[in-house]
């Protein structure tokens, strides 16, 4: 997936075969447990949020289903955003 296309923190997604909305809260996450592997997302449980680290889940942009709501969205992200795709590029 290009950097560009990465959802804001704020988005309300629902996974493929899941139960719950899942509020996003971070992009471009590594899994520091175990096998070292990089992730699009994190997210917490909606409406509940953070409960914990164990209720913190790791996912990637294939795995959403639906998007039923778009994160803030301004010129200070996009300036991470920009950032965040020449760093990917080197």
């Amino acid at each position: 997936m290009k950097i560009k296309e990465l959802l804001p923190i704020g988005t309300i997604v629902r996974l493929k075969d899941a139960e719950k909305r899942m509020m996003i809260f971070g992009v471009k996450q590594t899994n520091i447990e175990g096998e070292e592997k990089e992730y699009d997302y994190i997210g917490v449980m909606y409406p509940e949020g953070y409960l914990g680290g164990e209720y913190q889940f790791l996912f990637n942009h294939e795995d959403i289903e639906t998007i039923y709501h778009r994160g803030f969205e301004d010129d200070e992200r996009e300036g991470f955003i920009s950032k965040l795709a020449k760093f990917y590029s080197e």
